[in-house]
């Protein structure tokens, strides 16, 4: 009995969170309340707070969603084949084109992720922390292969980030977009570069 109940709560969350995300792209996250959530469930907002003691919980469960797709898709380029060089060149140019995507093509998002800076900034933190480390992680694949060269790759990988963050920021890739600055393309470039490995006479 008691696995069937975790199951049956498992799935009431995920359904939870899953009308969340589709009122808060339809409504925005400020004009969402927990009462429209739950009456798009037809339960009562009470039933709601049993699984979700606030909407800021609500909103971080959903954060958590979508930054989770971005570094399932992160994980899948790491796990493949292929030179390294290729592979980092791909990792850094998804997960900027799915930011692009999911939250400056969609203004409600785009809400939602400036309040999860401000209220939840510890989901970004994990986030972040985990791209940083999926990056660090075809570094040192490369410096396996002998393609990188780099001592520290922890340190590698987080100035490799540092360098993207006008990519991967939401905020930043919107401002960017009315001001002049390198394409990806160049700036992954200049990152490539400074990451090869140095012929030796």
């Amino acid at each position: 009995m008691t696995l069937i109940s975790e199951h049956t709560e498992t799935d009431t969350r995920e359904r939870i969170l899953v009308v969340a995300e589709r009122l808060f792209r339809e409504l925005g996250y400020q004009k969402t309340t927990v009462g429209d959530i739950a009456k798009a469930l037809h339960m009562s907002p009470a039933n709601v707070y049993r699984f979700f003691d606030s909407k800021k919980a609500i909103h971080e469960g959903v954060a958590r969603i979508l930054m989770g797709e971005v570094e399932q898709a992160a994980h899948a380029i790491v796990a493949r084949p292929g030179p390294a060089t290729a592979r980092l060149r791909e990792l850094l140019t998804t997960i900027h084109r799915m930011n692009s995507e999911r939250y400056v093509g969609d203004s409600k998002l785009h809400e939602m992720v400036e309040i999860a800076m401000e209220e939840s900034w510890d989901v970004c933190v994990a986030h972040i922390q985990g791209i940083t480390e999926t990056i660090g992680a075809v570094i040192a694949q490369g410096v396996a292969s002998g393609e990188f060269e780099a001592t520290d790759i922890a340190e590698a990988a987080m100035c490799t980030c540092h360098a993207m963050v006008a990519y991967f920021h939401p905020q930043m890739i919107a401002q960017a977009q009315k001001k002049p600055h390198p394409s990806i393309e160049q700036i992954i470039d200049f990152l490539l570069v400074g990451l090869a490995a140095r012929k030796r006479n």
